[in-house]
């Protein structure tokens, strides 16, 4: 599915819900829409999608850039620097002279978790109705095309080769980052060798320890790890957008008989997790798959999140695997699965590996062995 068909989606939404116009501010829903991704966002870009236009003010340093990669009717363009044919410097009035072209009872559809509040109340200063889509647009990227599943399934084997290379050049006395490097060096050369003209976007971090394994989320420094050291290596790789994210708990050194049983528990956990999940179970229903096996072994207070997350264009997007969510997963979607553990004076522990859901079955994306006797490394 391209963004034209995409746009196409959004605009029976739009029919569906009697709107006029769509201004889309969330820079992933603008990708998802437009195809544009810029490097920063410190210069506020707006999508305005209507019936039969799409309009995009940006300002003039991602000019070229929205040529090449979007079809949009019309570009606004905003300047930083004051030249001599009277240009616009102020993308605030750029935006109104959009909505100012729109009737004056258009009702318009908003992302209300996202477009800033000086925006909105220009929308409704000019008298137009405004209604959230945002859940709307969720449930569109919810439901990958096959070309979305093929872009995160290369991501995948991208992101399982970094992480090999990462654990197996683990050894005491190199640092976090530097373990980073081998993964980090295998991405560069494998890109570059295989996908012409392809983009790269990637997280990683290698918590190492027990007091920095037990901070689920924390970027790598410049620690040097330790005999017996208990390390989360976690990686998302982004080919052209697409992102899959494969984590693993290791050991530089014999673990602690204690440490053995609680990555036990955390891989049963997983184990649950990933058997369970398939197309019509509820995203509440994968949580408590996992969530029972941790509350069978008396650890349930030392988890912290929920058991997983969507991916695709997002590091973590909707929909979300929690207690609370009773959404009925459907072939297309797209999850990590990640339950997690951390227990203060022993580790964290935490798996992750990336599935899709397909009526035929669901299938694992990311792929390194997951048990203990694979996961201890003694150079």
């Amino acid at each position: 599915m391209n963004t034209e068909q995409r746009v196409s989606k959004l605009r029976e939404t739009l029919k569906n819900r009697n709107l006029d116009a769509a201004i889309v501010f969330n820079f992933e829903n603008q990708y998802y829409f437009s195809g544009l991704k810029a490097i920063t966002y410190s210069r506020p870009i707006i999508l305005v999608v209507e019936k039969n236009k799409q309009s995009l003010i940006i300002p003039k340093v991602e000019e070229n850039h929205a040529e090449e990669k979007t079809a949009v009717d019309s570009l606004y363009v905003y300047h930083e620097v004051k030249g001599s044919h009277n240009e616009s410097t102020d993308y605030k009035k750029l935006f109104n002279d959009v909505l100012s072209k729109l009737s004056s009872n258009s009702k318009i559809g908003i992302e209300f978790g996202s477009l800033p509040t000086d925006f909105t109340m220009d929308i409704q200063n000019q008298g137009f109705e405004i209604q959230d889509i945002q859940q709307d647009i969720v449930n569109l990227r919810a439901i990958k095309s096959d070309e979305e599943i093929e872009a995160i399934k290369k991501s995948g084997e991208l992101v399982s080769g970094a992480l090999k290379n990462t654990l197996e050049n683990s050894s005491v006395n190199t640092s976090e980052v530097e373990i980073d490097y081998f993964g980090n060096q295998f991405l560069f050369d494998e890109i570059s060798k295989k996908y012409t003209n392809s983009t790269l976007d990637y997280f990683v971090m290698s918590p190492s320890g027990i007091e920095r394994t037990n901070m689920p989320h924390v970027f790598s420094n410049t620690r040097k790890l330790e005999q017996g050291d208990i390390i989360i290596h976690s990686r998302q790789v982004g080919l052209n957008g697409y992102r899959a994210e494969c984590e693993r708990t290791y050991f530089v050194g014999e673990p602690s008989e204690r440490q053995k049983e609680i990555f036990n528990v955390m891989l049963r956990a997983h184990n649950a997790a990933l058997d369970f999940i398939k197309v019509g179970v509820t995203a509440k229903e994968v949580n408590e798959a996992a969530l029972k096996v941790i509350r069978q072994a008396d650890l349930e207070k030392y988890v912290s999140h929920r058991t997983g997350h969507g991916i695709g264009i997002g590091q973590h997007e909707e929909p979300y695997l929690r207690f609370d969510n009773d959404l009925e997963l459907k072939a297309g979607m797209v999850f990590c699965i990640e339950p997690g553990i951390y227990i203060p004076g022993i580790g964290g522990f935490r798996h992750s590996d990336t599935v899709v859901l397909t009526d035929e079955g669901t299938e694992i994306i990311t792929e390194y062995p997951r048990e203990l006797e694979h996961l201890i490394f003694d150079k």
